[in-house]
């Protein structure tokens, strides 16, 4: 394959441009397509799916298709896709994470809020993190899981799976579970204290996480040594509830109308 038909993988993250994870990750990529790195000019953890809107966001070019924005991880993708990158992805890849992302924390995660604005605008996207960066392995085995998996999304684009959650155990992994998010809640989730003024500061989400029980959950396969695979969907309807609300207006539109209520 040519280097112009090479097809272009976008690479962001949260943790930030020089983050270790993101750069054995461009590194790893580059072996399947053009990358093209577009991340935080520094660490935007657990800033959600944030867009900024209120400034205008600079862009410093690092190098070679290395650019760092001041922005979060869905800026980010959003300006590489709709300005920065010369054609459409055929990926994005947001990673590798320093720590989980397992469950309910994906609502939270700009790793997964990144790869989340890539399907939004319609490119196939995958957030891989790993749950205990470790010294001597460094990210290099969850690089090369990422590369294994966007290959394959290149491949088989548009047959079900456009936004992939990864979670890499520590070690090497027993193989990989198609999993479900895990639910998890805290023994404590805020902690009052006082500065030495005497003014009220709180600790949010400071208690030890309890994950619930589930052989199909994200938390279950990394804390059994497998790598997770988490397909996610941008559909946040509640089709129970479709259901539910059809029979509410159904009941409301059998009152007469002088007994409904005004205003």
């Amino acid at each position: 394959m040519t280097a112009s038909r090479r097809p272009i993988i976008l690479v962001s993250n949260d943790d930030g441009i020089d983050a270790p994870g993101l750069v054995a990750l461009a590194a790893t990529l580059d072996r399947v397509g053009e990358v093209y790195v577009v991340a935080p000019d520094r660490e935007r953890s657990a800033v959600g799916h944030a867009l900024t809107l209120h400034r205008p966001l600079t862009v410093d070019e690092r190098g070679p298709r290395r650019f760092a924005v001041n922005g979060t991880p869905t800026d980010c993708v959003n300006l590489a896709i709709l300005g920065i990158l010369p054609a459409r992805p055929g990926v994005v890849v947001s990673g590798v994470n320093a720590g989980s992302n397992l469950g309910d924390d994906v609502t939270y995660s700009g790793t997964v809020s990144a790869a989340m604005e890539g399907a939004l605008l319609g490119v196939s996207a995958i957030a891989v993190s790993l749950v205990q960066p470790a010294a001597a392995t460094g990210y290099g085995p969850a690089a090369r899981l990422a590369a294994t998996l966007a290959r394959r999304l290149l491949r088989d684009r548009g047959q079900g799976v456009t936004l992939l959650n990864v979670n890499v155990p520590p070690g090497r992994p027993r193989g990989w579970r198609v999993t479900r998010l895990g639910r998890r809640t805290y023994s404590e989730k805020v902690i009052e204290r006082r500065d030495p003024r005497g003014k009220r500061y709180y600790w949010i989400g400071a208690g030890p996480p309890a994950w619930e029980a589930g052989e199909d959950t994200d938390y279950a396969a990394v804390h059994e040594g497998y790598v997770s695979l988490t397909p996610l969907s941008l559909d946040l309807t509640s089709y129970d509830g479709l259901r539910t609300l059809k029979d509410w207006v159904a009941d409301f539109e059998r009152v007469p109308a002088r007994a409904r209520p005004r205003g």
